[in-house]
């Protein structure tokens, strides 16, 4: 007689339990959730403090001579306490689209890292190359070793080819060449900074680079101030 009460007190109260572990299953899911949007607020890069100019680091892409890759250089990574960076390449397709090419370096130590970047996919060692790229993107975001954001930077770039005036996505910059290249790719960007030799800090526009996927041919930059063979400022 006593098993038979037992097994009917416990049907009797199964409902509440049902509905006690269903309060905890809400109760945890609502933490997940508030957790969640702190995250969100921590990542809020509108509150990120301004880097002095003399502090930024010098950013470029140099196409490879057949338009498949661009190499990603930053230099100058002295940021205090910054400890990886993360970066993305946008791009986009002459049908729309938009690729991407993310990725986190850990610096460990390092002030400089390149990254060759293919504008395509890979599978298997077998590679498909996007055609008709002119133009995207570049974010990079510096982390402390806690993976806080310290800082943001975000520049447009220009790939061209077989043309004579090479110009910036925004139409502030034209680089003119003395004669039209034949077989060479190059890009055309704001590069957030300049490199640890410049002494140059009263930059009001720019500055602004021309990479080439072979040595820069010859040519002007009407309006603009020349720090070196590829790079240009007012």
């Amino acid at each position: 007689m006593e098993n038979k009460v037992t097994v009917f007190d416990v049907k009797k109260f199964l409902p509440l339990i049902l509905l006690g572990f269903g309060v905890l299953v809400l109760v945890f899911v609502i933490i997940f959730v508030k957790n969640s949007k702190k995250e969100i607020v921590t990542e809020d890069e509108t509150k990120l403090a301004e880097i002095d100019f003399k502090n930024r680091p010098f950013a470029f892409l140099t196409p490879t001579s057949d338009g498949h890759y661009i190499t990603l250089s930053l230099t100058k990574l002295t940021l205090p306490k910054l400890a990886s960076v993360d970066y993305e390449l946008l791009y986009a397709l002459p049908d729309g689209r938009t690729q991407g090419v993310p990725g986190t370096v850990d610096l460990s130590g390092q002030t400089s890292f390149e990254k060759k970047l293919l504008l395509g996919s890979e599978s298997n060692g077998k590679f498909r190359y996007d055609e008709g790229v002119v133009d995207g993107s570049l974010t990079v975001r510096f982390r402390d070793s806690k993976g806080k954001l310290m800082a943001k930077f975000a520049t447009k770039w220009h790939l061209q080819s077989d043309v004579v005036e090479l110009t910036s996505i925004d139409q502030n910059f034209k680089y003119v060449l003395d004669k039209k290249p034949k077989g060479m790719f190059f890009i055309t960007m704001e590069t957030f900074g300049l490199p640890e030799s410049s002494s140059v800090s009263d930059v009001t526009t720019g500055p602004y680079g021309v990479f080439a996927s072979e040595q820069l041919p010859t040519g002007t930059a009407e309006g603009f101030q020349k720090i070196s063979t590829n790079l240009f400022y007012k």
